[in-house]
């Protein structure tokens, strides 16, 4: 009986890390198709099971960390023969997101992203410094195994920790953001028009942008302000996601605003663009989602206010509010 009561309870668990191992390492499939090799590491603008790993464990808990190491570690079997430098990726890899979640747990981060607070709370804790983890055990485990030169550890850490802060950056707001959808039913017509619209006019200056010589990825900043306005963070992050995608391929290819330079100059450019998109869409969204929370609390303080004077003084709230100037 107490057998089949654990069984119970941790089939849910198990199935769910399954779950997470295949999606990871579908993610890592397509973070692929765009990478980079840099000393003969193989690095990606843009680690999308970064973010994944780390919205699962905000969501679900931390008993998804297996799900992460196994994933990692099939991802890490189709690029090469496992060894103890691809132990030191599957080590980093898990423990940075483990690490990013505990560091936001801790200072009361909301996933709904309501708040301005939560938004710098996942920029400093959950992007730039948990990913130092993955970047230096990954890179250092290399080093000491022989499989990257020493001399070009710094650059390969640069482009490894990047890649994994714009994972969280781009993903994990975007996974977060959906989960505050309302039902289809809920969503009035005008607005279904106005994201078609936002949609359309992001696909069409992200081409512009990024199939251009001229340095205009600047273009899309006014689009981002719109969908973290009008939409808040549902619309900004797969605003931003999008845009990241069309200037990765152009950075990779180098076309575009990316012609004629290295592979470092363009790396540069692009993580700056991304950065940059990533972070004015997420603080933005989080300071309209705060201020609108903020409106929605006092208009409920006024109704209930208005309440208590009409129990009060019934009539004297309908004739005295609101108040003559």
């Amino acid at each position: 009986m107490v057998r089949t009561g654990e069984i119970r309870r941790l089939a849910p668990a198990a199935l769910g890390n399954l779950v997470l191992a295949a999606v990871y390492y579908g993610a890592a499939k397509i973070g692929l198709l765009e990478q980079v090799v840099i000393a003969g590491a193989v690095v990606t603008p843009l680690w999308p099971p970064t973010g994944i790993a780390l919205s699962c464990l905000l969501l679900l808990g931390l008993r998804m960390w297996p799900g992460i190491a196994v994933g990692t570690f099939l991802v890490i079997s189709t690029l090469t023969r496992p060894d103890l430098a691809g132990f030191g990726v599957v080590a980093g890899n898990t423990l940075a997101p483990v690490c990013a979640c505990l560091m936001l747990r801790r200072v009361g981060f909301h996933t709904e992203l309501d708040r301005l607070r939560d938004g710098v709370a996942l920029v400093s804790l959950g992007a730039f410094a948990a990913m130092v983890i993955s970047a230096t055990l990954g890179s250092g485990t290399q080093v000491l195994t022989g499989s990257l030169p020493a001399g070009d550890f710094w650059r390969t850490w640069a482009s490894w920790w990047v890649g994994d802060a714009m994972g969280v950056l781009v993903i994990t707001p975007l996974v977060l953001a959906f989960r505050t959808v309302r039902p289809f039913r809920d969503v009035p017509l005008y607005r279904w028009g106005e994201a078609a619209a936002l949609l359309v006019t992001a696909v069409m200056v992200s081409l512009a942008a990024t199939r251009t010589s001229l340095s205009v990825l600047f273009l899309v900043f006014p689009v981002i302000v719109w969908a973290a306005l009008r939409f808040q963070l549902i619309g900004a992050a797969p605003c931003v996601l999008l845009m990241s995608v069309f200037a990765i391929s152009a950075a990779t290819g180098r076309y575009g605003p990316f012609t004629g330079r290295s592979l470092l100059e363009s790396m540069v450019n692009l993580q700056a663009f991304n950065a940059s998109a990533a972070l004015t869409a997420l603080l933005l969204s989080a300071i309209v989602t705060e201020q609108n929370t903020i409106r929605r609390k006092i208009e409920q303080v006024c109704q209930e206010l208005a309440e208590v004077v009409d129990r009060l003084a019934p009539g004297e709230s309908r004739r005295r509010w609101p108040p003559e100037r």
